[in-house]
């Protein structure tokens, strides 16, 4: 079995952008609405005190004003081609107030990628995690049936278990209620004598879960709707191309890395789909494994895959070749990503942790032929830490630079068609 953990996350439904093959039939002008707003007016507009509450299903009850985030979403257009459409405003990635009300509208309706099928092979494995807010456990129980919960003692809220491993129950640490790998509440200690209390209502709350391939899949949102084609929901018509891509081939996990890094987790986002612009200026070393007059990005409804060729550098006289003939990156909105080159395949996870902070969670597998070989897997993971390291670096400074009221609005580059694509159902979800 391939092994993945990572806890990315997958929207909610919503209306379909067209394939990239329909992207020309986008139409739309350039318009005043799209022109610069000042940092101060964005800032008086979120002084608004017209207030609204989220909707019943979202995991807490938070308020926003709805005119000042209405008036944020709106800033940018996405009927506006990119060859004429502006970026998002700087206050997309620096507003707290924004990113609360992102919270609840990007990350709490779809499916997310939250673990790999190897951490739960066998019965009673399980493992935690966190996305925003929602603390879960997903589990597998003495009928090998896949179960996700939140992870929250009914009793008073204390987190009910913590790493990864085997269990036979769940025992709060705090009081020691326990609970059933199925979630039901076997045992509450010192409630003889409590009124109209059952057992049988306060069980764990359950998350839906599902599989595809070697990943794990969640649903925080409480709406109980049936599913249909999970692979048709996450990953829409491009679900093909992965598989073909070698996506959900046979790879052993060989080690994580996270980074923890100082900016909004769409700053990340952005940074990966610009279409390898970035590349020749910050990652010299990766461009020679690299033909970029190959690369290429097409679009689907929730993803979008940028493919490149290895470069005529490719192997190097030591015949060491990390990179292989062929790239895929895959981007899974809102902050999942799928790499596979060569014998590789790694992935990354955006945590966001606040407006200007994000956690990234690198799982890295390999083909079975050469998980032995440590020398190569030592010098694989030295190149790819230093690519990961440069793009710290980057992703830091266009945060500050976002923060500073020099800037408030770019523009796109032709390169840059999945980053447009990103913001574009970014704005889908975000809109009210």
């Amino acid at each position: 079995m391939m092994t993945m953990m990572m806890m990315a996350t997958i929207t909610p439904p919503s209306p379909e952008l067209p394939s990239s093959k329909l992207t020309s039939t986008t139409t739309g002008y350039l318009k005043t609405s799209v022109s610069s707003v000042s940092q101060s007016a964005r800032r008086r507009r979120l002084n608004s005190t017209l207030f609204c509450t989220r909707p019943p299903s979202s995991p807490s009850s938070r308020v926003f004003s709805a005119c000042s985030i209405s008036n944020l979403v709106e800033e940018f257009d996405p009927e506006i081609l990119v060859e004429r459409a502006l970026t998002p405003p700087s206050s997309w990635y620096t507003d707290h107030q924004f990113y609360r009300y992102e919270l609840d509208h990007v990350f709490y309706g779809g499916w997310q990628a939250v673990g790999y099928t190897d951490q739960i092979k066998d019965n009673r494995d399980f493992f935690i995690g966190r996305l925003g807010e929602v603390e879960y456990v997903v589990c597998r129980d003495d009928d090998g049936k896949i179960h996700g919960f939140h992870n929250v003692c009914s009793h008073h809220a204390s987190i009910l278990a913590s790493g990864c491993g085997k269990k036979s129950c769940f025992v709060c640490p705090y009081h020691g209620w326990t609970y059933n790998l199925n979630g039901s509440l076997v045992k509450a200690t010192r409630m003889t004598g409590i009124e109209n209390f059952s057992l049988n209502e306060m069980g764990l709350k359950p998350l839906r879960v599902a599989v595809w391939g070697p990943f794990v899949l969640l649903k925080v949102t409480r709406e109980i709707e049936s599913d249909g084609s999970v692979a048709s929901e996450w990953l829409g018509s491009s679900a093909g191309k992965l598989s073909e891509g070698g996506v959900d081939s046979h790879l052993n996990f060989i080690c994580r890395r996270e980074y923890t890094i100082e900016c909004n987790w769409k700053v990340f986002c952005d940074n990966y789909l610009d279409g390898g612009y970035h590349v020749p200026y910050a990652h010299k070393g990766l461009m020679s494994g690299l033909d970029l007059e190959t690369y290429s990005t097409t679009l689907f409804e929730r993803v979008s895959i940028q493919e490149c060729d290895g470069g005529s550098k490719s192997g190097g006289e030591d015949g060491f070749d990390r990179l292989g003939s062929q790239a895929l990156y895959a981007f899974i909105y809102p902050n999942f990503m799928i790499n596979r080159y060569g014998p590789w395949m790694d992935t990354n996870l955006v945590i966001p942790l606040g407006p200007r902070k994000c956690k990234v969670v690198f799982d890295y597998f390999l083909d079975p032929s050469l998980k032995d070989d440590e020398a190569f897997i030592k010098r694989s993971l030295e190149e790819s830490e230093r690519v990961q390291m440069e793009d710290v670096g980057l992703c830091e400074s266009v945060q500050r630079g976002l923060e500073s009221p020099a800037y408030d609005k770019g523009r796109y580059a032709l390169v840059e068609k999945a980053m447009h694509h990103f913001h574009c159902l970014l704005h889908q979800n975000l809109k009210l």
